[in-house]
């Protein structure tokens, strides 16, 4: 049993047992490309979580890793074969639900760990800010913690070299031989505006890719998914510790 996961824990320790922090990671269930499973996302979320959260214990830091969300807004791949989505607006109610419960309770910081382009919790979090003003609400995309190009030759953002090496570690039996994978090529819209990324669009998924990946996993191997691995745990950890350590009180100086 590791204490700092909730799923594995048992009323013996929490009877008396307490905790400063709980962290929600949240995936998604969708496409990745022909060699990646649809849990990809899923697969990470928990790791990563996992991982952080061991490095933050170590540390001292009472944290608590809440079981995984496995969908995510997948509005834009509505027509690619059971990727499963959540709007935003059933975002919002499920972290309603868990935040009553963790204000009620004494929990008053709490941390998504997003493992999904496709959601986006800043506009969700403001709003229930209000409603909770007394906790502290945060999230992070553990793939933007570290520069990945210090890791992976390929660039891309959805089964490319980094996810594929990530699951190749953690999980090599659920993925199939590169050979089968596509190239992950992304066609770019006719807008400049979007390309340069000061304008903003959803991507309709089947028409910007044709193997529902965007980046080349060609080059992926497990070794490179260790040390990513290792590295963004310790990173997403460092930020599990200094939550726990902040006086909410006293947030800005």
């Amino acid at each position: 049993m590791r204490p700092y996961i909730l799923a594995e824990n048992n009323w013996k320790n929490l009877e008396f047992d307490r905790f400063d922090l709980a962290v929600l990671p949240w995936g998604a269930t969708e496409a990745h490309n022909y060699h990646l499973p649809y849990g990809t996302d899923v697969y990470e979320a928990d790791a990563v979580a996992a991982g952080a959260g061991k490095f933050a214990w170590e540390k001292g830091a009472k944290v608590v890793i809440l079981p995984t969300i496995p969908f995510g807004v997948n509005t834009g791949q509505s027509d690619i074969y059971l990727d499963i989505n959540l709007n935003p607006s059933t975002q919002m109610a499920i972290l309603k639900d868990l935040l009553t419960v963790l204000d009620r309770q004494g929990i008053k910081k709490f941390l998504i760990i997003n493992s999904h382009g496709g959601n986006d919790f800043k506009t969700i979090l403001r709003e229930l800010g209000l409603q909770f003003p007394e906790m502290l609400l945060t999230t992070c995309n553990w793939f933007q913690a570290l520069d990945k190009s210090l890791y992976f030759e390929e660039e891309g953002d959805h089964a490319d070299e980094m996810e594929t090496s990530l699951i190749m570690y953690l999980h090599p039996e659920m993925v199939l031989p590169l050979e089968i994978a596509g190239l992950g090529e992304e066609k770019k819209s006719v807008i400049p505006g979007l390309n340069e990324k000061w304008a903003w669009s959803e991507r309709k998924w089947s028409q910007v890719t044709e193997d529902t990946g965007i980046g080349n996993p060609k080059k992926s191997t497990p070794e490179k998914g260790e040390r990513y691995f290792k590295d963004v745990c310790q990173k997403v950890g460092g930020l599990m510790v200094d939550i726990c350590s902040a006086d909410l009180h006293t947030l800005y100086r």
